[in-house]
């Protein structure tokens, strides 16, 4: 009798396995119109010019903030009207130049991330520590080489933190 019970707990367990079991699908191919939107994506001046363009708008909004926060060095001396007009001065100037920084910063890494994937055929690390060292480069190039190099290695090193943070590669 026990193992008449112990056939079916075994059978019962069984049929649950199976029912437990999700069903495989079918594998659904891409329509065109994703294949088209990958090719568009995958040329890298869309991919450099998209990035320019997100960088931009950031920068934008962080000046802004960051030009609300400055405060005149004569507020006493100032009416609230002449503290708004300075607030506001402040936040145009200060957004214009961030959004130019990070309009470059972005549409220089994407480019020469694109341009080193496509050139190595592989999509990993290495990427982007050539790119973060291109950035780096062209960003502090108005400070002579030296600059340069520490630019580099500066935004290379900060670009591997990122990535590892992310974790984007496997």
């Amino acid at each position: 009798m026990a193992s008449v019970a112990g056939n079916e707990s075994a059978n019962g367990s069984s049929g649950s396995k199976e029912a437990e079991r999700l069903p495989i699908e079918p594998l659904r191919l891409p329509t065109v119109e994703e294949i088209r939107g990958q090719d568009i994506w995958n040329n890298c001046a869309v991919r450099s010019v998209v990035s320019g363009v997100m960088g931009g708008g950031l920068g934008l909004f962080m000046g802004m903030f960051l030009g609300a926060l400055d405060n005149p060095l004569m507020q006493e001396e100032m009416t609230g009207r002449q503290q708004f007009i300075y607030t506001a001065k402040q936040m145009g100037r200060r957004s214009w130049s961030s959004a130019k920084a990070f309009a470059v910063m972005g549409l220089v890494f994407s480019a020469a991330e694109c341009v080193v994937e496509k050139a190595r055929a592989k999509h990993d690390v290495t990427n982007t520590v050539v790119a973060g060292c291109v950035t780096g480069g062209v960003i502090s190039a108005k400070g002579g080489p030296q600059a340069a190099c520490v630019g580099c290695a500066g935004f290379a090193a900060f670009s591997v933190l990122i990535e590892k943070f992310l974790d984007r590669h496997d």
